[in-house]
């Protein structure tokens, strides 16, 4: 599949549509990083239950830093599907 790079969106609606691709992307990332189990700490060095409560904000965090990254490339795809589908070409 040919896909052409995004380019910088021009109108504040598409930056607006670009920001809700990113920030689903860190959705999605998120999950996929508590799935991975990476941040369970056991025995002496686990953080009980203020650990077990916290942890989501830091999985969270990490996921919109990986995004900021260039993350998997799925807003990208996204944001590239909205504009399809806005203009009637989906």
């Amino acid at each position: 599949m040919d896909i052409p790079p995004v380019t910088s969106p021009t109108s504040v609606h598409q930056q607006q549509l670009m920001k809700k691709s990113e920030e689903l992307e860190a959705t999605f990332l998120s999950e996929m990083l508590a799935y991975s189990g990476l941040s369970e700490m056991q025995g002496a060095f686990g953080g009980g239950q203020g650990e077990a409560q916290f942890t989501s904000f830091l999985r969270q965090e990490q996921a919109r830093l990986i995004v900021q990254g260039g993350g998997l490339g799925l807003a990208e795809l996204i944001f590239k599907s909205m504009v399809r589908a806005e203009n009637g070409k989906a």
